[in-house]
């Protein structure tokens, strides 16, 4: 069976669905259509830690679906913005796995991947797919991606 690694970035995610459809993304769904296509080798879901105790729930439903949840602390800078992204994160990740994987799957609307799609494609000779709202994800990333699968109505909670 064609192997598969899942790389979700979930805020892009949840406040992209939000924006859209004012619902969420149905990741036991998700997950349920990619395991019968693919053996998932790896799935990492990438979110921010607010110390929140509904986040943490959700995070534990992410964990018994069977990502593995990497966190990053939210980050209040002095002047009221804030930072919190997984960009680098997912893509160090991306490469370290790409080499042992037939197939990438990318869950975000990020343009900042196109160029990450780009060299998995010609280094390591991966398919990719992306998965994301059609009309919050950007054209150069869905260019970019071997298959591009819009998250619509069939894909929310």
């Amino acid at each position: 069976m064609t192997s598969a690694s899942i790389f979700v970035d979930v805020q892009n995610i949840y406040y992209t669905t939000r924006q859209t459809f004012r619902r969420g993304f149905d990741y036991n769904a998700f997950w349920a259509e990619v395991s019968t296509k693919y053996e998932i080798k790896n799935a990492f879901a990438y979110a921010i830690d607010r110390g929140d105790e509904k986040q943490k729930q959700f995070q534990n439903i992410l964990r018994a679906i069977g990502f593995d949840v990497r966190l990053k602390p939210y980050i209040q800078r002095s002047d009221g913005s804030s930072k919190g992204d997984w960009d680098v994160g997912i893509t160090i990740d991306v490469m370290e796995h790409a080499q042992d994987s037939d197939v990438i799957i990318l869950v975000t609307g990020d343009g900042d991947f196109s160029i990450l799609v780009d060299k998995v494609k010609g280094k390591y000779n991966c398919r990719v797919e992306v998965y994301g709202v059609e009309k919050l994800t950007a054209s150069s990333l869905i260019k970019a991606a071997n298959y591009y699968h819009p998250i619509d109505e069939h894909r929310l909670i």
